[in-house]
């Protein structure tokens, strides 16, 4: 990215654009030139970078507004917003303009730009860094990305390599695997914190963080409630009346479960130890099973009398509670 290239212009957004704004459009720019999706294609992948670097600076509360305010010096290692501002004031005031104001437009990359650029080792005057200043020794950015994970592998922990761009001292990005090892029963949503491997940071500080945002796809038959598993297990009336031994899927494949007999609809039964894994200092979770009676609603004449007969052993009472 050029030196003076306008990190609006960039993104194609105005300087007013909300934080939601700048995603939105940061996004479907990155999904059309995504290097994965334009294979070869040295300009998608250049432009990505592009897009990637300046939606890095825009995305960033504190950096958009130093951005605002200096333009990309501030971009620059060791770059100090006080001692600009103090630098600003003084000469602002030396040549007759309002120290509190914006950049005269005259000496927008003139005389105060070099001075600048001396101060913090940067713009024209890089190479000859003045040696009453030194580079503030700042800590690198935190980034943030985002990881799709299936249902099981959220539940049972796994390890995942995630490819994002890294921004290095100088502000160029550089593409960097990492690894994310995810915990079992990670969280839908949640945040992984992955050290040192944000921002590099400036004049030898320590890096930034990578914050891993968690994102979960529900599964067809699973469903979570803290570390506990929940499934709905759809039993034959005959089961329930009389009980069974029913196969249930579990984390680790199949179990047994012992259906009492006269066991009514909506019984929640427990299989203890086989929800999310234990992770930590946290415990295994359970499974429990949510029972669904299935009434047969084709039947001869001959099973209704049959059943009709039951009607000697019912409580004739069952919704009298509905009733005070």
């Amino acid at each position: 990215m050029s030196e003076t290239r306008d990190l609006y212009a960039v993104l194609g957004v105005d300087r007013s654009s909300s934080h939601d704004e700048i995603q939105k459009v940061y996004k479907k720019l990155a999904r059309k030139h995504h290097p994965d999706l334009n294979p070869g294609d040295r300009e998608s992948e250049e432009r990505f970078k592009e897009i990637a670097s300046a939606y890095r600076v825009l995305s960033d509360p504190e950096r958009r507004a130093l951005y605002d305010e200096f333009g990309e010096i501030s971009l620059s290692a060791g770059f100090d917003p006080e001692e600009a501002r103090k630098l600003r004031n003084e000469f602002g005031q030396g040549f007759g303009f309002a120290a509190a104001g914006e950049w005269p437009d005259a000496y927008q990359f003139g005389d105060i730009d070099d001075l600048l650029g001396r101060m913090f080792g940067s713009g024209r005057a890089a190479g000859g860094a003045d040696p009453r200043y030194s580079a503030t020794r700042l800590r690198g950015h935190d980034l943030e990305a985002d990881l799709q994970l299936d249902f099981l592998e959220a539940a049972r922990g796994v390890e995942k390599h995630l490819t994002l761009q890294r921004p290095g001292p100088d502000g160029d990005l550089h593409s960097e695997t990492v690894k994310v090892r995810i915990p079992p029963g990670v969280d839908a949503e949640g945040r992984l914190r992955i050290p040192g491997k944000g921002g590099a940071g400036r004049a030898g500080a320590e890096p930034g963080d990578l914050w891993v945002r968690v994102h979960v796809r529900p599964h067809p038959v699973f469903r979570r409630e803290g570390r506990n598993l929940i499934i709905d297990l759809p039993v034959h009336f005959r089961e329930a009346l009389l009980g069974a031994r029913i196969e249930v899927p579990t984390l680790d494949g199949r179990s047994i479960l012992t259906i009492p007999p006269g066991t009514q609809g909506g019984t929640r039964l427990r299989l203890r130890g086989k929800g999310i894994p234990a992770s930590a200092s946290r415990p295994d979770g359970d499974l429990f099973v949510r029972v669904q009676i299935r009434v047969p609603l084709d039947v001869d004449q001959e099973t209704r009398s049959a059943v009709e007969r039951l009607e000697e052993f019912e409580d004739r009472n069952v919704r009298e509670s509905l009733f005070p």
